[in-house]
């Protein structure tokens, strides 16, 4: 259940509401997630929490798809059930395989487990690693 009750339509200011509508138009559809009906109760935040995704999921140096994987993988670090699923559906609408799901799954979980590792044994980095 929500902190928050998820705003309708009707229940947003008609800031969020231009905001629902700028969602609405971006994505061609006649939907609004809940994530952005909860933020909605904050019009400053919802506009600029939309704002900023939009400029950093546009088509730029990265494959939309990799943008997708790459946030999926995030989520699931910092364990968040929505966004896992949200990003997860997103991924698939811009063509992730089972396979590449898959393969995905294994690399967060392999990640997981080294980057504990090498945390727990406080592995110093290696000089040629570091940036010069």
């Amino acid at each position: 259940m929500a902190t928050v009750p998820l705003l309708s339509d009707e229940d947003a200011a008609p800031e969020s509401r231009a905001v629902f509508d700028r969602i609405r138009a971006a994505r061609d559809t006649d939907y609004v997630n809940n994530f952005w009906r909860a933020l909605a109760h904050d019009p400053a935040l919802l506009t600029a929490t939309w704002d900023r995704l939009s400029t950093v999921m546009a088509p730029g140096a990265l494959d939309p798809l990799v943008k997708e994987l790459v946030y999926l993988a995030v989520s699931t670090a910092n364990g968040c059930a929505y966004c896992i699923h949200s990003h997860t559906a997103a991924a698939r609408a811009k063509g992730m395989t089972p396979a590449q799901h898959a393969e995905l799954l294994a690399v967060i979980a392999m990640a997981s487990q080294t980057n504990a590792l090498a945390t727990a044994l406080q592995v110093p980095t290696d000089d040629r690693f570091q940036e010069s």
